[in-house]
């Protein structure tokens, strides 16, 4: 209430209570009209203070109200308990049940047809009126016995044969044991199973687990990136990342991509720095006990080949483990006083030796398009990444390199890229950003836009963890968007 009194209603009817709540953990809660702020640490907690007001209220007047509870992902039907037990407020009734009208028999159904409303959805309220929206997940408060009978609601790939359609088949051609494979693909997907951020896990957590709402918007698309960096590949891949101009964040780009390829696939991932002569890999990468480099590796190779076979331990003395992120280093050479180059037969040597032992390749370019070992990574790429910081100079070095790769003959490679706009400062000029989408969003396959990152700024070695969470987010969709192209 205004006033910050308890919440109380003068009649006996049931009062009109709806909430909202908001990431940033503010929100309000109104009874009949009557405002209440809430304010907490993040939006589980809002939700919590929300559930604990109207628990409140429902005991003073002895039974569960309902409530609509407005949050980031949309809007959720609850009935809230006075011991504060919340679940999924039940449908009311349509206008033909209101006034008593004989139900309408329904329209047979094909046979081995999904039984309409056979499970309750998840991932949105029970809506109050209108049919379940196609493609809603089963609830997950109902029993394990139901959650055969949900996966026939759930939406299929046009063309794809499903392992129920498969059983039926043998049992048509009088096979009638269900196969391992059968066991497997019915099972639940972690992408539809109950949610672990947000409102919905606030509910989840208060009710000890009785409702389970879906995940919301966020947390489906969370998941959705995640599976996506972490789907199996069919060999080894190479992402190569691109920008002539220095300071455009290549090698930042590199890291981090490379940080959540490591993280997410659980190793096997290598940021591989191609620079000609010296670049900063290195540098930004966790220390290590040597100092070799690909320059190092390129002189080993006929040492390491002639005892046959090359094992990965015989690259540890090589590569600078980052064992947080769970991937390798292969720095570019960082002696002052050398004239050694890399070219392209140097890079081909090394690509299909290191090949044989990651499975993806993350490959940070120098600034030289016309030297012919960034010539061969481009001829390498399985991936091409651009990156620009939402500058008009380094854009347009951006569109430059485009240009020239289209003019080379890579059109199918630069329809195929994925643009990267890092901003490079905590506010950006907008028209400028809606510019470089646009221009490289017709170019390029997708545009991935990451935030400033104070963190990045002193150019040091890189720590994932201090990374803030909506940049280690970014980051994830930019890896999604580089894996979809695997």
């Amino acid at each position: 209430m205004t006033d910050g009194s308890s919440l109380t209603t003068s009649t006996g009817r049931v009062p009109t209570i709806t909430a909202e709540v908001r990431d940033d953990g503010t929100g309000e809660l109104v009874v009949d009209g009557d405002r209440r702020p809430v304010a907490r640490e993040d939006l589980a907690q809002a939700g919590a203070e929300v559930t604990s007001q109207v628990a409140a209220l429902a005991a003073e007047l002895g039974r569960p109200l309902p409530v609509q509870v407005r949050d980031p992902d949309g809007v959720w039907s609850l009935l809230i308990h006075p011991d504060g037990r919340v679940d999924e407020a039940p449908p009311e009734p349509d206008e033909a049940d209101k006034l008593g009208a004989p139900p309408v028999p329904a329209a047979p159904l094909p046979s081995g047809a999904p039984v309409p409303g056979a499970s309750a959805p998840i991932g949105a309220p029970v809506p109050t009126a209108g049919p379940t929206p196609a493609g809603a997940t089963a609830a997950a408060s109902s029993s394990d016995a139901r959650t055969a009978d949900a996966r026939t609601a759930e939406p299929r790939a046009t063309g794809t044969r499903s392992a129920a359609d498969a059983a039926a088949s043998r049992r048509r051609d009088g096979e009638v044991l269900p196969t391992l494979e059968d066991l497997v693909s019915v099972r639940r997907s972690d992408r539809n199973g109950p949610a672990r951020q947000g409102w919905q896990r606030g509910v989840r957590t208060l009710t000890f687990g009785a409702v389970k709402p879906g995940p919301g918007r966020a947390e489906r698309r969370l998941r959705a990136d995640i599976a996506a960096v972490r789907r199996s590949l069919d060999g080894p891949r190479t992402v190569v990342v691109i920008n002539p101009k220095g300071g455009a964040h290549k090698t930042t780009a590199t890291m981090l991509l490379a940080s959540t390829f490591g993280l997410q696939r659980g190793g096997y991932t290598l940021a591989w720095d191609n620079n000609e002569t010296h670049g900063t890999l290195g540098w930004r990468s966790a220390p290590s006990d040597h100092t070799r480099t690909a320059v190092d590796l390129l002189r080993s190779l006929p040492t390491l080949t002639s005892h046959g076979a090359v094992r990965i331990g015989d690259l540890d003395g090589y590569m600078r483990t980052q064992p947080t992120e769970q991937f390798d280093v292969l720095a570019s050479d960082e002696n002052a006083a050398s004239v050694a180059s890399v070219d392209a037969e140097s890079f081909q040597r090394l690509h299909r030796l290191l090949s044989q032992f990651y499975r993806v390749l993350v490959v940070d370019t120098g600034n030289n398009m016309r030297a012919s070992n960034w010539r061969a990574a481009v001829d390498s790429a399985d991936q091409l990444v651009v990156v620009s910081t939402i500058r008009e100079d380094t854009a347009q070095s951006a569109a430059w390199a485009l240009d020239a790769l289209r003019a080379m003959g890579h059109e199918d490679a630069v329809r195929k890229a994925v643009t990267v706009l890092s901003a490079p400062d905590p506010k950006v000029d907008k028209a400028l950003q809606k510019r470089l989408r646009n221009h490289f969003g017709a170019l390029t396959r997708t545009v991935v836009e990451v935030p400033y990152e104070r963190a990045l700024v002193s150019g040091g070695p890189i720590d994932y963890d201090k990374l803030r969470p909506a940049t280690r987010r970014a980051w994830l969709r930019a890896t999604a968007a580089v894996a979809e192209g695997l």
